[in-house]
């Protein structure tokens, strides 16, 4: 979560999301109404570009006026927007529509372009509040460049929910939920990192000192008790053999038990206070769980051709174990791309498409629809894994972050990381393994640990991977070496392939 500017008085958001969830405890406070973007908006396809800005019944109101309809409630409308309409048009230049486009149907739209609408439509309410919820899922280049412009230019406070680096990076104050709390700190995304892992690392070498003093205690503790053993021993002979009045032996032995008690429990006091400061300082270290998989040798030899793709004028060829990215505007035809790839769709003549030259292929599709939802995720791995019995089974799963009780529940019962999870468990456990995995916007709704933990993962894999992804920082970690650009209309750009595959 980052925020673009400070709010306009002290307090958190009310209404999260315009009253779309209420708190379990506590209180939420916000001064104002609040504007808000859905991760997944439901559209109505025949609704107007003015209807998905917000502002059709002002607009309508505005032309009643116009026409000489002088009703008292076209007024009460309208409001203070007399200019609203001009405001509208040159928002919509902004994002690269025309003024003309107020009365175009929303089922025209793309995803992205229907996004962007949104968007302005908020920036032209001017709540004091708004809250985007993953704006650039599912947006292009060019129109998160748009959204990156509208963004910085808001006129008001800003909450983005969001696990896109490059957008983080635009915020004033960054804000993280972890383990039930919300803590804001000022700047932006890759400043909170730098702040967050030298606070790690202070915090480790603090629960290493406690644990240091500890041991220091402890080993003080046994060689005081060691000291008093060996007086009391010599009290003992002392009192026995050494012709020492009776009375006189019982006052220094009585002195001598409360001296090593009060030096017991000064001991001991002194442990428990180690004990107590190193689970402290323990505490305050955050425990991040990493994937290290050991994954099996797809048998992808560094000249071994994989698949190629093409438009009839140029040919790209995956070959070895290559990263090859495959991207594009929004309607550009890559997700159908994978698809005549995989054969799943029948090719197109002028479009994109491609030849396998192996069956050993791994696809994970943007819905994730692959899984069994009725079954767990044992199963889900099981029905790919071959002869491997069920403990190395959920040994996989558990290098994953799978464990538990999740690892014996339905799929339809898991969270949206969680079933992502086991949908590349069965990529990369296949028996045999695949030599070509094929993603389709993988990093979609994952937050951005999940997105490091898949880059992790990948990187142990030493097959070739073809991905469609608008996530260029995704790209850049996970190493692509070629990059396929498609162009508005569906073929390869002429710069988009390496020399030796034109």
């Amino acid at each position: 979560m980052a925020v673009r500017q400070q709010a306009p008085r002290p307090g958190a958001l009310s209404r999260w999301g315009r009253g779309h969830l209420a708190p379990t405890t506590g209180r939420i406070d916000v001064a104002g109404p609040v504007g808000y973007l859905p991760q997944t908006l439901t559209l109505d396809t025949d609704a107007t570009i003015a209807d998905l800005l917000g502002i059709a019944d002002t607009l309508a109101a505005l032309r009643a006026i116009e026409s000489g309809d002088a009703d008292e409630r076209h007024f009460d409308t309208i409001g203070e927007d007399w200019d609203l309409e001009a405001r509208a048009a040159q928002a919509l230049h902004e994002i690269g529509f025309a003024a003309a486009d107020l009365d175009r149907r929303v089922g025209q739209l793309s995803g992205g372009e229907a996004v962007l609408v949104a968007v302005t439509g908020l920036r032209l309410r001017r709540t004091p509040v708004t809250v985007l919820d993953e704006p650039t899922n599912n947006l292009d280049r060019a129109a998160r460049s748009d959204l990156a412009t509208l963004i910085d230019t808001w006129p008001g406070t800003l909450v983005v929910v969001s696990h896109d680096r490059a957008l983080l990076e635009r915020m004033d104050h960054t804000a993280e939920l972890h383990a039930e709390r919300l803590e804001l700190f000022g700047g932006p995304y890759s400043a909170w990192r730098q702040h967050l892992d030298q606070r790690q690392a202070a915090a480790e070498q603090a629960a290493r000192t406690a644990a240091q003093v500890l041991k220091a205690e402890q080993r003080q503790r046994i060689e005081a008790e060691t000291k008093l053993a060996r007086r009391e021993r010599t009290a003992r002979a002392t009192q026995q053999h050494g012709g020492i009045p009776r009375i006189v032996a019982g006052n220094r032995a009585g002195r001598a038990q409360n001296t090593a008690a009060a030096l017991r429990g000064t001991q001991e006091a002194k442990v428990r206070a180690a004990e107590r400061a190193r689970a402290a300082a323990a505490a305050r270290v955050r425990r991040e769980e990493r994937i290290h998989l050991e994954l099996p040798d797809p048998d992808v030899p560094a000249g071994r051709r994989i698949a190629e793709i093409g438009d009839g004028a140029t040919t790209v060829v995956i070959q070895g174990p290559e990263r090859v990215a495959l991207v594009g505007p929004n309607g550009a035809g890559k997700s159908t791309a994978l698809e005549t790839l995989l054969g799943r769709r029948a090719a197109t003549a002028g479009r994109v498409g491609g030849t396998l030259f192996t069956d050993r292929v791994g696809y994970l599709p943007q819905r994730l629809d692959n899984l069994d939802e009725r079954t767990s995720a044992l199963e889900n791995l099981r029905t790919v894994a071959g002869s491997l019995p069920p403990a190395a089974l959920r040994n996989q799963l558990a290098r994953l972050l799978l464990r538990g009780a999740a690892v014996d529940r339905p799929v339809s019962t898991l969270s949206g990381g969680e079933r992502f999870r086991v949908s590349l468990a069965r990529l990369l456990f296949a028996d045999p393994p695949a030599q070509l995995l094929v993603l389709d916007e993988p990093t979609n709704n994952l937050d951005i640990a999940s997105v490091e933990q898949l880059v992790a993962a990948l990187s142990g894999y030493r097959g070739a991977v073809l991905v469609v992804s608008h996530d260029e920082q995704f790209l850049a970690d996970l190493g692509v070496d070629t990059v396929i650009a498609l162009d508005a209309g569906g073929r390869i750009a002429p710069d988009a392939a390496p020399p030796a595959n034109r």
